[in-house]
């Protein structure tokens, strides 16, 4: 699934296309994604300007002239094409038209994604919004605020940080880079840490964050960039993917056998048994 970066780099993309532009038509060629798109999608899209444009979470958010907003969710296959042709791409089931020919198209051959309205005013209310934790690039989130939300956890901090609630948008790949930064074993208790330990974190979560869109995200599986390039952060991954490797401060075997893996929660995780030690 695209993850933070991917996202603000495909809500970026979709920004410099539409905004300003006025939608002349949207083609629904198949109402069910994830859930049904509602019945008045067209006819709330077509003829509005496109005002503006918001990341919450892995959500982008879509701002329209008459105060709602268009809400997107690219799922596990999910992509953006800017400048679609005419004759659509397979699998892509909804397509933004400009007045002056500009064309988006959203892609989704799982249809795990998804295309909602809000009013623009009650974003925050949205119901898959309203219980998200802070923003990791935001100044508000902070070393204290994450201690406060880690205040007597025994589950993992690799668990707790891809609670949505906690932090929106983290996900499997840039919290394993994160906690490698720290030095931070993904099965230690997050309840444990001392206030300059999530400090630390916070600020590795951040650069990893920041670096990752500088890149254009990390190109898995299907993830392209709205315009059609690939994003190349998987070539910094220091631990993500990369077992039995050795990472960039381990010396390789016999000292170290390389990046391990294991799984938490369903998802694998990838760390580095020298750098980050369980305690």
């Amino acid at each position: 699934m695209p993850e933070l970066p991917e996202v603000e780099t495909v809500m970026r993309g979709m920004q410099i296309a539409l905004q300003g532009h006025k939608i002349s038509d949207v083609i629904l060629r198949r109402p069910d994604l994830r859930w049904q798109i509602p019945a008045d999608f067209r006819d709330s899209v077509a003829g509005q300007t496109v005002t503006g444009f918001r990341r919450r979470g892995k959500y982008i958010l879509m701002r329209l002239s008459n105060n709602l907003s268009v809400v997107l969710h690219l799922g596990m296959s999910g992509r953006i094409i800017l400048d679609s042709p005419a004759a659509p791409a397979l699998h892509e089931h909804v397509t933004f038209i400009t007045a002056d020919g500009r064309r988006c198209g959203f892609v989704d051959p799982r249809r795990f994604g998804m295309l909602d309205l809000v009013p623009t005013g009650q974003e925050e209310q949205y119901k898959f919004l309203a219980s998200m934790g802070p923003e990791p690039l935001e100044p508000a989130f902070t070393g204290a605020v994450l201690q406060a939300a880690f205040k007597g956890r025994k589950s993992p901090i690799k668990t707790a940080l891809l609670d949505q609630k906690v932090v929106s948008g983290l996900g499997n790949i840039y919290v394993c880079e994160a906690l490698y930064r720290t030095g931070t074993h993904p099965q230690t208790a997050a309840g444990t840490l001392k206030p300059q330990e999530t400090k630390r974190l916070v600020q590795a979560i951040k650069d990893v964050l920041n670096e990752a869109i500088a890149a254009g995200g990390s190109s898995l599986k299907d993830y392209v960039r709205p315009e059609g390039g690939l994003g190349y952060f998987q070539h910094a991954w220091r631990v993500y993917g990369r077992k039995g490797q050795p990472c960039p401060d381990c010396p390789g075997p016999p000292a170290c056998a390389g990046v391990e893996q294991i799984t938490q929660a369903g998802r694998s995780t990838f760390f580095c048994p020298l750098r980050q030690k369980i305690r």
